[in-house]
C-alpha cells in the first residue's frame, strides 16, 4: 500500500468514526427526549395548564412578599410587619415561660423534635455501629447488623411518621420516634464504616496485654473514633432538625405544621413568615454544628452564611428523602 493511499484510508476511517459518533449522539438524543416526553406526560405536566394559572400564582408572589411595592425595585418596608405580626401571634420563636410551649415556641418543639429523636437513636446506633464492624464481628455475621442499618436506611423518615402514627398518633411523639429510628439507621452506618477505617497498632496493643474483647473494643478501638463520632452526631443532628420540619407537615407538630396549615388557608404571607423562622432555625443549627465540628476536625473549615443559605434548598430536599 502506497503512502498515498494509506493516508486516504486513515482519513476515510477518522471521516467514518465521526459520522458513527455523530449518530450514535444522535440517536441519545432522540432517545432523551423520547423519555423527557414521556416523564412530562407521566406526571400529567401538559394538562396541568400552567400558563392559565401563572396569573395566580403572580399573585401569590405578591402575597408572599408584601414588602414589594408596586413600584419595582422599590420596597414598602412596612411589609415587614406583616411577617413579624404573625412570627409572634403564634409564637412561632418565643412561647413565653407557663405557657403551652415554654420558653420557646414552634420552633423550640421544632428543634426539641430533631434534639430527642438524635438521643434516643444514638445507643442502637453506637451498638449496631459497633456490631457491624467486621473488627468486631466475624464475616458474615457482621452482615446481619448491616443490613438491619441499610433497611432501615431504606425507609424514609416520612414512612417511619407513618408507620408509629398508631403508637403514638399524629403529633410530635410520632415523630420523635421517626427521627429516632432515622438515626439509628444512618448514624450506625456511618459509626461502622468509620471503624472500618481505623489503625490496627493500638488494636494489636491491648491485645498483646492479655485485654478481653470489650476492653479491646472499648480502649483500642473506640478510643481511635471518639472525635469522628462525635463529628457525626453532630451532623446527623443537623440533618433531623431539618426531617422535623418535614415531618411537621403531615401533622407532627413544630414549623412544618404551622406552614401545612397556612398552606391549606392559602395565608401566603403567613407561610413565607413560617419559612423565615425555618431558615433562621436551620442556619443557627448548622452554624453551631459546623463551628464544633470544625474545632473537633483539624483541617475542617466552617462554612460560611452565605454558603450555609445558598446550599438551604438542597439540603431540605435531601432532608425530605432520607
Amino acid at each position: 500500500m502506497s503512502y498515498d493511499d494509506a493516508v486516504r484510508d486513515r482519513y476515510e476511517a477518522i471521516v467514518l468514526a465521526r459520522r458513527v459518533k455523530a449518530l450514535v449522539m444522535g440517536v441519545g438524543l432522540i432517545v432523551l427526549a423520547a423519555v423527557f416526553y414521556y416523564a412530562l406526560t407521566s406526571v400529567g405536566f401538559f394538562e396541568a395548564n400552567i400558563p392559565d394559572y401563572l396569573p395566580n400564582f403572580l399573585d401569590a408572589l405578591r402575597d408572599f412578599f408584601p414588602f414589594l411595592a408596586s413600584s419595582f425595585p422599590f420596597i414598602d418596608p412596612s411589609g415587614f410587619v406583616a411577617y413579624w405580626s404573625f412570627i409572634q401571634e403564634r409564637n412561632l420563636i418565643w412561647g413565653g415561660f407557663g405557657g403551652e410551649t415554654p420558653l420557646l415556641g414552634e420552633a423550640g418543639i421544632t428543634l426539641a423534635m430533631g434534639f430527642a429523636g438524635t438521643v434516643m437513636g444514638f445507643p442502637l446506633a453506637l451498638l449496631f455501629g459497633i456490631l457491624g464492624s467486621g473488627r468486631v464481628t466475624p464475616f458474615p455475621f457482621n452482615f446481619i447488623f448491616r443490613g438491619l442499618m441499610s433497611s432501615i436506611r431504606a425507609i424514609p423518615a416520612l414512612v417511619w411518621g407513618l408507620i408509629y402514627i398508631p403508637l403514638g398518633g399524629i403529633g410530635p411523639v410520632t415523630a420523635t420516634l421517626a427521627i429516632a429510628t432515622d438515626t439509628v439507621g444512618n448514624l450506625g452506618r456511618l459509626f461502622t464504616d468509620e471503624l472500618e477505617e481505623i489503625e490496627d497498632g493500638p488494636i494489636e496493643a491491648m491485645e498483646t496485654t492479655g485485654a478481653n474483647k470489650p476492653q479491646t473494643i472499648t480502649f483500642g478501638m473506640l478510643s481511635q473514633v471518639t472525635t469522628p463520632f462525635i463529628a457525626w452526631t453532630l451532623y446527623i443532628f443537623e440533618i433531623n432538625v431539618r426531617i422535623a420540619v418535614s415531618l411537621g407537615i403531615i401533622g407532627g407538630g413544630g414549623l412544618g405544621q404551622v406552614l401545612s396549615v397556612q398552606q391549606g388557608l392559602f395565608a401566603f404571607t403567613n407561610m413565607m413568615a413560617t419559612i423565615l423562622v425555618i431558615l433562621v432555625l436551620i442556619i443557627s443549627v448548622e452554624i453551631f454544628s459546623q463551628r464544633i465540628r470544625s474545632t473537633l476536625r483539624e483541617g475542617d473549615e466552617a462554612q460560611g452564611i452565605v454558603a450555609l443559605l445558598m446550599g438551604f434548598p438542597q439540603r431540605m430536599a435531601e432532608a425530605a428523602l432520607k
